[in-house]
């Protein structure tokens, strides 16, 4: 019983459907009709002219997107835990050309505006110290919690009075657009972000994750930078079709709810031993060594994180069953 991560879901069968479609002779990489369709959807959805790339993975489409906006020689400011520190293995420095990522603390692995001030107040404003370029969030963050249209409009306001660009990955922005209920606008564009990586993989895709551009002449700088950097697929419209089959229907946002409704009721069976309130489909829970290992002895697969603690996340199409029995292990712990 996987609750390791989201990764490890399977794919929605519309998807297949779709991929099962696509498989006919078109123009190669993306000047094929599915990719041609991509900006005219996510303009739809964003309610308003967007420029929309396929990209194979989330790395990509959130280092792309800061190669646009920082030089090598400048900086991303960003939280300590946030995935493209944590977890990217240096990309955004190789996908920049070399620049340096700058740390800020925040709860939960969110930021406010306080904190980012915060972090510039310590960057001396002369040669010998890189500056900021452009300043990165993560909706949901690496602990689950979302940031709301609020909070992200008081940080796109503060990023523009610091002439920074404002990124936002979402590798999991569906659960948390899912949580507040908000549109994809305001948690984005009318906020003051500039380019959204858009995460599909984790909610139902198979291999396509977005990147967005709300002013579409950013995204030109991307595209020799996409061909340089390997993902520009000759069989581009496999992964427009994915993203085109998740917006039809709103596929994206049902899927999220349902990943966030499960994790939701583990949240509920264990309240005393939560390490973050859940907001969107990962679950922190305090946990010895042997309670731990009992869950494990029981069938439930999960990650630990850190000394005490374990991270459950749950996926589009758990099933019902292993949250159920999961969430009466957790309560008789």
């Amino acid at each position: 019983m996987r609750f390791f991560s989201d990764n490890a879901a399977g794919v929605s069968a519309p998807v297949m459907d779709a991929l099962h479609a696509a498989n006919c002779v078109d123009t190669a990489y993306d000047g094929d009709a599915l990719s041609r369709r991509l900006d005219d959807a996510f303009s739809d959805l964003f309610e308003r002219r967007v420029r929309a790339l396929w990209v194979a993975t989330g790395t990509a489409a959130n280092c792309l997107a800061l190669a646009a906006f920082c030089p090598p020689w400048r900086g991303v400011l960003c939280h300590r835990e946030a995935h493209i520190q944590t977890d990217e293995a240096g990309a955004p420095e190789f996908f920049t050309g070399g620049a340096k990522l700058l740390l800020a603390d925040g709860e939960g692995a969110k930021l406010a505006p306080a904190d980012v001030e915060r972090a510039l107040r310590g960057i001396r404003a002369d040669v010998h110290q890189v500056q900021p370029a452009a300043l990165s969030i993560t909706n949901a963050t690496e602990y689950g919690l979302v940031y709301r249209p609020d909070e992200v409009a008081a940080l796109g306001e503060l990023a523009r009075s610091r002439s920074l660009r404002f990124h936002m990955d979402g590798a999991r922005f569906a659960n948390a657009a899912a949580t507040c209920g908000a549109s994809p606008a305001d948690l984005t564009w009318r906020g003051g972000v500039e380019a959204l990586s858009f995460g599909f993989v984790k909610n139902g895709g198979l291999s396509a994750e977005a990147l967005i551009f709300f002013d579409p002449a950013d995204a030109q700088a991307v595209l020799p930078q996409r061909k340089r950097a390997g993902h520009l697929l000759s069989k581009g419209r496999f992964l427009a079709a994915q993203l085109l089959a998740m917006l039809e229907g709103d596929l994206w946002l049902a899927n999220a709810r349902a990943s966030n409704a499960a994790a939701a009721q583990l949240a509920a069976a264990a309240p005393g031993r939560l390490m973050h309130p859940v907001e969107a489909n990962e679950v922190f829970l305090r946990l010895s060594a042997a309670e731990a290992a009992a869950l494990r002895g029981q069938g439930f697969d999960f990650y630990d994180w850190g000394e005490g603690g374990a991270r459950f996340v749950t996926s589009w199409n758990q099933d019902a069953g292993e949250v159920d029995a999961l969430a009466r292990a957790l309560a008789a712990l």
